[in-house]
């Protein structure tokens, strides 16, 4: 059976083989606008949305589609457009505890399912010359909320409660067990080194 993530992020691919399965990966490239404002019910149509845009181009394949959102206070933090807008994201993240919301549906020709799961990330407070030395380097600019929770220099994150997979883009443990459920596909148990103690362990 054929199985194809419908996603162009570079970290879910990674995430994915964890579990050591063989698939394809088909972006889905969406329309991702959307009157929804509660992050959950977002995330899952999000997620669904892409799953189901290259399932009705394979039909004869089980699709994977996933969105993360980050949300503080009411406003949600997209991947920045520019340095400018990645410098204020972090600045408004800094000190806080904010919501990162991974939405993953699996969609085959029989059956779809779809959920999404909460993680609470808190960041420390970075000061504004390490924003700077972070933004130059590029690498907020293809990320939610300007950062990478495992980015082993800038460090952005002081603690977490939840899937720091799905902070990263994956909720591996929903994911297999979303697969098993639509598609009958056992995966391996995720080899991410901090599955270990995640609390979607199943």
């Amino acid at each position: 059976m054929r199985l194809i993530l419908a996603s162009g992020s570079a970290r879910r691919p990674e995430l994915l083989a964890s579990l050591g399965l063989q698939f394809e990966i088909i972006p889905a490239g969406v329309d991702e606008s959307s009157e929804e404002r509660d992050p959950e019910r977002l995330a899952r149509e999000l997620a669904l949305r892409k799953a189901n845009a290259v399932a009705t181009l394979e039909p004869d394949a089980v699709v994977i589609g996933a969105d993360t959102l980050v949300t503080l206070d009411g406003r949600f933090f997209g991947k920045p457009a520019d340095a400018a807008e990645a410098t204020d994201t972090l600045r408004a993240l800094r000190g806080h505890t904010h919501r990162v919301v991974s939405g993953v549906a699996v969609v085959s020709a029989a059956d779809h399912a779809v959920e999404a799961v909460v993680t609470h990330v808190t960041m420390r407070r970075y000061a504004d010359d390490e924003i700077e030395r972070y933004v130059a380097t590029g690498s907020p600019l293809d990320k939610s909320g300007a950062y990478a929770i495992q980015d082993p220099v800038f460090a952005p994150v002081s603690g977490f409660e939840g899937c720091m997979c799905s902070v990263i883009g994956l909720p591996l443990f929903t994911a297999r067990r979303l697969l098993r459920q639509v598609a009958g596909i056992e995966a391996d148990a995720p080899s991410y080194e901090r599955c270990g103690a995640c609390p979607l362990r199943a």
